[in-house]
């Protein structure tokens, strides 16, 4: 063992696994090289090494030499499971002032997998570990060990403050891995879902997400905590998770009423991202909404698109809103909508006419997005080249180079606006009439 290659050891020992045991034996060996390459090879034989290699192993933890001793520490993590026996000699040398054998020993734990007091107590302290590379492994260590190590999840967020990204990113994929994969640890999220660290939030909510309808229940009632921010991080969770019962809208409406504006705000978004099935709920909810509301809410209808062609009739009437705002969210998200909807294309038509200069523009740029129908308006279109506002002249020629309709009298109504005071207004119609004639 002592200058053997130890490749050639290892092909001997698959060939005859009695070897084993003298290999065990040349770990008590008074020549260092020897003891080491043999603690060595009953490492890379893993599980084939046995408990009584196990054993033997444990007992140069604590070795005058320090590469014995995290030689020791590696090998019985490569042993793995197996060496469960070993772990509270492994521990002890947690405290080892060289920095390679901590790492060892946290790596090993990890791989090892078991969720022992003394396992997790070890690896808790070493996420503080002044090494850099050892709070890293440990993180990774837990993250290995699972969903049984759901009670250092605290810790783990503590660690998404730390100096280094590469601890923040380990810690973050092992509270992924350990929450996910338990419900035991939904009490221990919920509570955390007020933390400082938006990235401590993000990954509860994405662990949340990740385990399913087992979380809805939790998340329902902390719809109703006293912190906005835990109230805030439900709702996206119940957005993210994609579940779309009758009690999730109804309970995400019901946010749409929330004392804080974030809150409203969260909710017509994770409204928004389940799609057709939450259209009905947001109807009624804007119908009752107060103005800055009923833009949030026709903002997350436009968002869904084609799919919330039911609020058609609802943003068409809204077109007639004595407030502006209300107005240019109508106009601005029917673009998204009504796709081949012959009422949206005489809704914004009409619109070109509004009063207000903004509400004009966001029709205009609607009816390029509505599709084919949109031919129909092309003489609005074209009347509305001759705005007073350089913003709708600019919108409106990009709207016919969107529609393609090639006819002189679009060409020459582009043309006449190469040359107007406004650069944008000139680009804009200079790209409408290479867009219309490109396949000329």
């Amino acid at each position: 063992m002592r200058d053997a290659r130890i490749d050639l050891v290892l092909a001997r020992i698959e060939k005859d696994s009695a070897l084993i045991e003298e290999v065990i034996r040349n770990v008590d060996n008074e020549i260092r090289s020897i003891c080491f390459n043999s603690i060595f090879v009953l490492g890379e034989l893993g599980e084939k090494s046995g408990e009584k290699a196990v054993i033997k192993i444990s007992e140069y933890l604590d070795d005058d030499d320090w590469s014995i001793r995290r030689e020791a520490a590696r090998s019985l993590g490569k042993i793995g499971k197996m060496a469960g026996s070993s772990i509270s000699q492994l521990t002890k040398c947690c405290y080892d002032d060289e920095d390679s054998i901590r790492l060892a020993v946290v790596s090993s734990l990890g791989k090892i997998g078991s969720a022992t007091n003394e396992s997790l107590n070890t690896l808790k302290m070493a996420l503080k570990d002044k090494d850099e590379q050892v709070r890293i492994e440990a993180a990774k260590a837990l993250g290995l060990i699972g969903s049984e190590a759901y009670e250092i999840i605290p810790d783990l967020m503590k660690s998404m403050s730390d100096p280094s990204w590469a601890v923040r990113t380990s810690s973050a994929r092992a509270m992924s891995g350990i929450g996910k994969g338990t419900i035991k640890a939904i009490p221990t999220l919920l509570n955390a879902l007020d933390d400082k660290d938006w990235r401590v939030r993000y990954h509860i909510v994405n662990t949340l997400s990740e385990m399913g309808e087992e979380s809805i229940p939790h998340l329902l009632k902390a719809l109703n905590h006293e912190n906005r921010v835990i109230r805030k991080e439900a709702v996206d969770a119940l957005g993210e998770l994609g579940i779309k019962t009758p009690e999730i809208i109804d309970n995400l409406v019901l946010m749409l009423k929330d004392s804080k504006e974030e809150v409203r705000g969260k909710a017509a978004s994770s409204l928004r991202s389940l799609g057709t099935e939450a259209v009905p709920a947001l109807i009624r909810a804007m119908k009752i909404a107060n103005t800055k509301m009923k833009n949030v809410i026709i903002s997350s209808i436009g968002g869904i698109g084609v799919g919330a062609k039911e609020a058609i009739p609802d943003l068409l009437s809204l077109l007639d809103d004595g407030k502006t705002s209300v107005r240019v969210e109508a106009a601005r998200n029917l673009g998204s909508i009504g796709i081949d909807s012959e009422e949206t294309l005489l809704g914004l038509e009409k619109t070109l006419n509004d009063p207000k200069k903004i509400v004009r523009r966001e029709a205009a740029l609607s009816l390029g997005k509505i599709g084919p129908i949109a031919e129909k308006a092309v003489p609005s279109l074209i009347k509305a080249l001759e705005d007073k506002n350089p913003d709708v002249r600019w919108r409106a020629s990009e709207a016919l180079g969107k529609i393609r309709v090639n006819t002189p009298e679009v060409i020459t109504a582009l043309e006449g606006l190469i040359h107007d005071k406004c650069d944008y207004v000139c680009e804009s119609a200079d790209f409408a009439i290479d867009n219309i004639t490109e396949d000329v």
